[in-house]
């Protein structure tokens, strides 16, 4: 009797190779995403979509991907698996994860995109689209429960898939697609007058942000281009790039310098001294530009959402945007009109149709990188001001974060155990031993997504392990810049003794 094959089930394979999900889908280091692993992972999703009856027979399935060297190879396993559960792989190229969304939830179809955002390149993931977006929590609890049978014959020893390639020659669709989007809502001409510096490193955005701002009338000038994967992080920039940034603002005098991480989710923009943005404070003003009424975002974002008094309604919810994407949708539910949400990490999400002088801007309930440097130069350039001025019209809250690096997520637990225990009277004791002398007495703890502290002082100290990577991040808040860095020195240096 021939060999049947093998028999899966998802959950144990993420334990047995280390590739897990977390806030943004499934990630794991490269060499441990095999075509064996992430077959079965794409087989679970196909057939959960099956389940929900959200694909038949022949359904196409767009499959994008990032410029880490891992991702042609994970491409084509995920192509593999599609045709395996009877369906068609579209091959939409390297292209923004938005963009593959986008252009799918147009056509009705699921997505998948092949990338690791922002960590470095020896590591990978794939984000899971459902027709009407991404996957949240529930479904992916369902993926993960699922069995898949791994036919007998696929994947030699080391789960390297045996045969020809099967992913299709790429097709520019969905690069077009979105494209079109920005220049058909932006009235003609808006940039004219604009010189635009695009930082464009190994972002799958960078010739994207090229076309639609000159295509809005900016000067643009190309810079940075790497043919090396860069890990951009757009809540920990890395020192260099804050260094080029003022060096390329100095020398070109732009108004502004725009980029984006790995998979074009989550964006850069500087003012024209080539000073960063936070993401949470980009995203207040992108929200504003688009005259949002109602706002979800984390629970670790800057509260000058708040004190703007610029929103009807803002919900604050767990990080990750599965979470942001349920409050929207509960939003909704209640009526609300205008909704958007936006992360830490700078993405913004559009959960209804925004209309503007006539011209409607579909719903995208994903990040977003390529709305935000758009909404905030129209609305410096709407205000007869810079970005710089922009900012000063914000209460003046300042956030600051960094991240330990290889700190595993156990570990990262079971010291925040100690100050979420249920009595708050206790954790607040716990919390004023550990940071008291830095910072003074705590007035309020908040489990919402880790540990938020906030002091006596108004100031903030918010401990929160990475839902994608072996890291635990700080983020910090106060009055002024200055002592959000210093904050978050003190706060590091306290946690580097956790190890």
């Amino acid at each position: 009797m021939a060999e049947q094959g093998e028999q899966v089930i998802i959950s144990t394979l993420m334990e047995s190779s280390g590739v897990k999900f977390g806030t943004s889908g499934a990630r794991g280091l490269a060499d441990d995403m095999t075509d064996r692993v992430c077959y079965a992972y794409t087989l679970a999703f196909m057939q959960f979509l099956d389940s929900q009856n959200a694909i038949e027979a022949g359904s196409r399935v767009a499959v994008a991907g990032d410029f880490r060297p891992s991702s042609p190879r994970i491409m084509n396993a995920v192509a593999l698996a599609v045709m395996d559960a009877g369906c068609e792989p579209v091959n939409c190229g390297f292209i923004p994860t938005p963009a593959v969304a986008c252009y799918a939830m147009s056509f009705g179809m699921p997505s998948i995109m092949v990338t690791g955002s922002h960590i470095p390149d020896d590591r990978n993931g794939i984000k899971f689209y459902k027709p009407e977006g991404e996957i949240l929590k529930p479904d992916e609890q369902a993926m993960t429960a699922r069995s898949v049978l791994l036919a007998a014959g696929l994947f030699d020893a080391a789960g390297n898939a045996v045969g020809e390639a099967v992913l299709p020659a790429a097709s520019h669709d969905a690069g077009r697609y979105f494209v079109q989007r920005y220049l058909d809502f932006f009235p003609e001409n808006c940039l004219a007058g604009q010189k635009i510096g695009v930082y464009q490193h190994s972002t799958v955005a960078r010739d994207m942000l090229v076309e639609v701002m000159q295509g809005l009338g900016a000067e643009v000038t190309p810079l940075g281009r790497s043919a090396k994967f860069i890990p951009v992080d757009t809540e920990a920039i890395r020192p260099e790039d804050v260094r080029l940034a003022a060096r390329w603002a100095g020398e070109y005098k732009f108004d502004s310098i725009v980029s984006a991480d790995g998979d074009g989710d989550r964006p850069l923009v500087s003012d024209a001294s080539g000073i960063w943005l936070r993401g949470d404070v980009a995203g207040i003003l992108c929200a504003h530009y688009l005259q949002a009424e109602c706002v979800a975002t984390p629970v670790s974002c800057n509260s000058a959402v708040e004190k703007s008094g610029w929103f009807k309604r803002i919900d604050r919810t767990r990080i990750g945007s599965p979470f942001v994407i349920a409050a929207m949708d509960a939003a909704i539910a209640d009526h609300a009109q205008n909704v958007v949400g936006y992360e830490a990490n700078g993405g913004f999400l559009t959960a209804t149709d925004i209309e503007m002088g006539g011209r409607i801007l579909t719903a995208l309930p994903t990040r977003d990188a390529m709305i935000v440097p758009l909404a905030i130069l129209l609305l410096a350039k709407a205000s007869g001001g810079s970005i710089s001025s922009l900012l000063a019209m914000l209460p003046q809250r300042f956030t600051y974060s960094g991240r330990l690096k290889e700190f595993p997520t156990e570990l990262s637990q079971s010291h925040l155990a100690a100050l979420k225990t249920g009595d708050l009277a206790a954790d607040i004791d716990a919390a004023e031993t550990m940071f008291g002398e830095a910072f003074g007495s705590v007035a309020l703890i908040d489990t919402t997504d880790g540990i938020r502290i906030t002091f006596a002082s108004d100031e903030v100290a918010h401990l929160r392990p990475s839902g994608n990577a072996p890291e635990l991040r700080c983020y910090n808040e106060a009055d002024t810049e200055s002592r959000a860095m210093e904050m978050n020195k003190i706060c590091m240096s306290i946690l580097e003794s956790w190890r």
